[in-house]
């Protein structure tokens, strides 16, 4: 049980959400919106050569109801 967040690129982060099921709905700028069958939806920022910051990283993973340990295994 680790409560450090594993550090994450967007494209790490979409291929884990597309993976479990999540679709992506549109696309504004540089951000993607993904929804799951089961109504949880997300945001995930795509900028080139970064990765996601934790706070933000910490959003993503409350709004699809995921631990920690949930990401560190679907990654």
């Amino acid at each position: 049980m680790s409560s450090k967040l594993p550090v994450v690129t967007a494209g790490i982060m979409l291929r884990a959400l597309k993976r479990a099921g999540f679709v992506l709905i549109r696309t504004r700028g540089s951000h993607f919106f993904l929804a799951h069958k089961d109504g949880r939806k997300t945001s995930v920022p795509v900028h080139a050569g970064t990765t996601i910051k934790p706070g933000t990283l910490k959003g993503i993973l409350e709004d699809i109801n995921w631990s920690n340990d949930e990401l560190r295994r679907r990654l």
